[in-house]
């Protein structure tokens, strides 16, 4: 790490990006099928990089508006359209929202916070638990919870 350790459940020195946290970009479809990118940075070689692996060229991006995104549908050629929260702008053309991957969000966050914190080196068992718990609502028990950590399907 480029930093030392800080103690589980401390509070980090600034707010938002920065060293202190690990960047992870949250990608999710209108089905709830959801996608999780550990990313070095917030730049936006780091971030195309996770979306070409998963954007199809003929998907419509929808994205706050961040400069990465636009620029990375520009390069690929791909649709984007991108809310305004700033400015109030939430919806657009009355279908495209940012609101399903909100949503997940404040579920992760508000979730993690019994943990006080994760260690890096665990932040992608914690996001595939959660998936996990988002995947199978309402229908989750230990059995499948042990089959799913081996790789096994659940038929029930």
């Amino acid at each position: 790490m480029p930093r030392p350790a800080r103690k589980r459940g401390t509070k980090a020195k600034k707010r938002g990006t920065s060293e202190e946290y690990k960047p992870v970009l949250i990608m999710r479809d209108r089905g709830g099928v959801t996608r999780e990118e550990l990313l070095k940075g917030t730049n936006t070689e780091e971030i195309s990089g996770a979306l070409r692996t998963v954007i199809d060229r003929e998907a419509v991006l929808c994205t706050d508006g961040g400069a990465a995104y636009r620029l990375f549908a520009k390069a690929e050629d791909i649709t984007l359209k991108a809310v305004n929260l700033s400015g109030g702008i939430r919806v657009v053309e009355k279908v495209f929202h940012i609101q399903n991957v909100n949503a997940y969000h404040s579920r992760l966050k508000s979730w993690m916070r019994r943990f006080h914190g994760v260690s890096t080196r665990h932040l992608p068992n914690y996001l595939g638990w959660r998936r996990l718990i988002e995947r199978e609502t309402g229908t989750l028990s230990p059995q499948k919870g042990v089959l799913s950590a081996q790789g096994v399907a659940c038929v029930v």
